[in-house]
């Protein structure tokens, strides 16, 4: 039951009048299910009975229902008629007699569906055991697809309590949400399991898992963690049950509300579309993001699987104990969770330093696509069914996250985390809008959180700050900042409340902030960084002298990791969009050789390979005289750390050397590249020590990069038959590295194969191939040519389609390329990938215009610093 403090009319005044929901004269109280995988013909079979309380007269009830064929259905005994609507994705059973408000009612249906391909709903997903191909049966609800499992009430605050009995050979596991209550023999090889009674949820969050599985077991949590795969792999589960025990304990704390359920099931799945899901108590994986062999894996991937682990537990208080009351709140959901994980991380492994990576990666994830004029406000009014999938994005997650950080450096991170403890408290078990989340923190820090705060996320974009020095003041002014840099004016009306975050020699003034169009303020005796450790969402705008001066500060170590980070990705922002040349980007960081943190040379150098992505269609010597610059800039650290590991590595010293030894091999370091040569032979010869795991990615790519045939079959053969879903994983990518047509060709062959490469990682090879001109006009090809095909395999119901479609089409720089790609499209139904589309094509535009505008200057850089041959 949802249940608002006095301002949630200010949420449900979001509410779109012709949102497709389905009526709300019943509420669904209880389900009690049975169902069967039957993995002979891939077909699935199941009873219901749901319990109803009438909420006002009626003579129908509808259900969401796809893929569904239903034999019996019965109201309160007696059989009733029922209508599909596919369009609507419902159900409705019609009856004589009235139901009355007030009473309660019984649907009883029996019914059969198909287990799918397609990573959605209960689906069959496969894996090689000894070369024989077995299957499991899984579920992946999220968002609306519990309705390809069985006929219900598919909407987040249609809550109810949910009891599941799965039939299935006896010999086979069985999981869902709960523990199991009871197991009953049927004949000889059949069973029942019957699991204990959910508390109540939303039915997104219902899941169940059948097939050949192992476990291990964590006992150092109050309830049991285990870790599920297929046989022979669990083993490799022993981090992640590690990992998940100490999170619960942390959350358990931070909350002041213990987990509720009595065990914690985490599974890897071998096909999952997504990285995880928070399904209640049974949290579901990608293989790669559950299973690592710690002894040979490295820092980014234990860095990757700690932080997935740690965002799927925090939904288990927020998300599924209190849900958004609609898909429009999903950032609710997902940005909180996102922050929650960094906030975790940093806590529970302090010499990691997460929050320095997350101005690097988060909050950069978050402006670059909210500075696309395709962009969505992080509260964005959803209608149609369509259109939930494809908010599933940057701004939900990065955005969502970035504006929590905010607001907890704003009110501080304990009064912050008391306010979210005092929100999941008041709504526990319940539904909510927004601003019940910005109610509770206005209560216990004292600030009006939801005036502030309803500006940023019911608005699209994010302002640039100018910021101006006149005589002996300081002019602070807002504006929209697009990447295209063609800013309208109607596009510019909202005024964001911008918090400074001055920095000087005397240390940081939070108190000045920005809320009109513009502001002064009297100058600092000494230097001004703005943005203090990039807590804000907002880019930064300085006048030449104050670039150059920040430069020199970032050299003498004046300013923090996330200050350096941040201050690269505003110029690099800036570069984009034309408000800087490119070359001041270069002038900035050109004195930072003795740079030794890695997220600021992650930074650095993943920025000047954008810079060179936008002339990947011009002159090469534009691409060797950036790649000239590079190892002059990382010449002094590399020949320090070079690229050989030891144990005693910290994490930090294994990141640095992973960037460099990346970094120089892509730019043709001559004894990188002879290292990656020699040991990518050795590799194939057998000894798999060869290659350290930090420096398996880059070497692989570089044997593709200059390989042929021969190495095109090793490195395939390696993808095919490594134990190691890392290794895998690294060789398909590399796949996409090479150029020469005709491997190209075999490359591109292998993306629908669906028997080779999983329909979850077909973009996983796509990745490779837009590194590099040939690639990308192979993979446009590939598209246009087997769109049908690509288009029935993943539906625009998959989110995978548009992420396919960006990846497809948006590292084009040049007019007629991007004319190419709209008249394709213009002739297709976009519906369920519109966005991502349009996303990719503001990408094209602005890459069109830097490249024309950038050409002269940077090859005029590039000759006088002596980097042109």
């Amino acid at each position: 039951m949802c249940r608002h403090t006095n301002n949630s009319t200010d949420g449900a005044s979001l509410v779109p009048s012709d949102r497709e929901v389905l009526p709300n004269n019943v509420k669904p109280l209880h389900y009690d299910l049975t169902i069967e995988p039957i993995f002979e013909n891939f077909t699935f079979t199941g009873e219901e009975t749901v319990d109803f309380h009438v909420i006002e007269r009626t003579d129908y009830i509808t259900l969401n229902s796809l893929e569904i064929e239903i034999q019996e259905a019965k109201l309160n005994d007696v059989t009733v008629p029922y209508e599909f609507d596919v369009a609507k994705q419902t159900v409705t059973f019609k009856f004589d007699d009235h139901l009355v408000e007030g009473a309660d009612a019984k649907l009883y249906l029996k019914f059969t569906g198909t287990l799918n391909e397609n990573m959605c709903g209960f689906y069959r997903s496969s894996y090689k055991d000894n070369g024989v191909t077995k299957y499991l049966a899984t579920t992946q609800m999220e968002a609306t697809d519990c309705r390809k499992a069985f006929p219900c009430y598919d909407q987040p605050a249609a809550k109810a309590k949910f009891t599941i009995n799965i039939v299935t050979q006896k010999e086979l596991t069985a999981l869902s949400n709960m523990d199991v209550r009871e197991t009953t023999l049927l004949g000889d090889d059949k069973k029942v399991v019957s699991f204990n009674t959910t508390p109540i949820m939303s039915t997104y969050l219902v899941a169940f898992v059948v097939g050949e599985l192992k476990y291990v077991e964590n006992n150092d949590y109050r309830v049991p963690i285990k870790v599920y795969a297929t046989a022979d792999t669990e083993n490799l589960g022993v981090y992640a049950g590690e990992i998940a025990a100490k999170t619960l304990k942390f959350f358990d704390k931070k909350f002041d509300i213990e987990y509720p359920l009595p065990k914690l099931d985490m599974v890897a799945i071998p096909d999952f579309a997504a990285g995880a899901m928070e399904n209640y108590g049974l949290v579901t994986y990608r293989t790669v993001d559950l299973l690592i062999d710690t002894a040979n894996t490295n820092a980014a991937t234990q860095q990757r699987v700690t932080e997935v682990v740690m965002h799927e537990l925090a939904h288990q208080w927020f998300g599924n104990l209190v849900t958004m009351e609609f898909w429009d709140g999903l950032w609710l959901n997902e940005g909180f969770a996102t922050w929650m994980s960094w906030y975790a991380a940093d806590a529970l492994f302090p010499d990691w330093k997460v929050w320095e990576s997350y101005v690097s990666d988060n909050l950069q994830q978050a402006l670059s696509l909210d500075s696309l004029r395709a962009s969505h406000p992080i509260e964005v009014p959803v209608k149609r069914v369509d259109q939930i999938s494809q908010i599933f994005d940057a701004i939900s997650y990065s955005k969502g996250c970035a504006l929590l950080k905010m607001v907890s450096k704003w009110l501080g991170e304990e009064v912050f985390v008391s306010g979210v403890s005092l929100y999941l408290k008041r709504f526990k078990w319940g539904n909510t809008y927004t601003s019940d989340l910005w109610d509770a923190l206005s209560e216990v820090s004292g600030k009006d959180v939801n005036t502030v705060m309803n500006i940023w996320t019911k608005n699209v974009g994010h302002p640039l700050v100018k910021v101006e020095e006149v005589d002996d003041k300081l002019v602070f002014t807002q504006n929209r900042f697009l990447t295209t840099g063609d800013v309208k004016p109607e596009e510019d009306q909202i005024l964001y409340p911008v918090f400074l975050g001055i920095r000087t020699s005397e240390g940081i003034d939070e108190t000045v902030v920005l809320s009109e169009r513009s502001i002064t303020i009297p100058k600092p005796a000494n230097f001004v960084k703005i943005n203090a450790d990039h807590s804000g969402v907002y880019r930064t705008a300085y006048e030449p002298a104050r670039w150059t001066q920040l430069g020199e500060a970032g050299a003498e170590g004046k300013l923090t990791v996330e200050d350096r980070v941040g201050l690269v990705s505003d110029a690099s922002a800036l570069v984009s969009s034309g408000l800087i040349e490119a070359t001041a980007l270069f002038n900035l960081v050109r004195t930072w050789t003795e740079e030794s943190n890695y997220v600021v040379w992650e930074s650095i150098l993943a920025k000047i390979a954008s810079v060179k992505s936008i002339f990947i269609f011009d002159d090469e010597s534009i691409k060797e005289g950036i790649d000239a610059f590079v190892l002059d800039l990382i010449a002094p650290k590399l020949k320090e750390v070079g690229w050989e590991f030891s144990d005693k590595d910290s994490f930090s010293s294994q990141k640095l050397k992973s960037v460099f030894f990346a970094s120089a091999v892509s730019s043709g370091h001559k004894e990188a590249v002879e290292f990656a040569a020699n040991a990518f032979e050795a590799y194939i010869k057998g000894d798999k020590k060869a290659i350290n795991p930090n420096l398996r990615a880059s070497i692989f790519n570089y044997a593709a990069k200059v390989g042929d045939e021969n190495t095109f079959e090793q490195l395939l053969d390696i993808y095919k038959t490594s134990e190691s879903v890392e290794v895998r994983i690294s060789a398909l990518r590399a796949l996409g590295r090479f150029n020469k047509p005709e491997i190209l060709d075999k490359v591109v062959a292998l993306l629908l194969q669906t028997d080779v490469i999983k329909q979850q990682d077909i973009y996983i090879p796509m990745q490779g191939l837009r590194a590099h001109k040939e690639g990308i006009n192979k993979l446009w090809s590939w598209l246009t040519e087997n769109w049908d095909p690509i288009y029935e395999l993943i539906p625009p119901s998959n989110s995978m389609l548009g992420s396919i479609v960006i990846i497809a089409t948006s590292s084009y720089t040049k007019q007629e390329q991007k004319e190419a790609v709209e008249k394709f499209f213009a002739e297709k139904d976009t519906k369920g990938y519109d966005q991502g589309l349009a996303k990719a094509l503001d990408s094209v535009s602005a890459k069109i215009k830097s490249a024309k505008r950038d050409i002269a200057p940077i090859s005029n850089w590039l000759s006088v610093n002596g980097y042109s041959k």
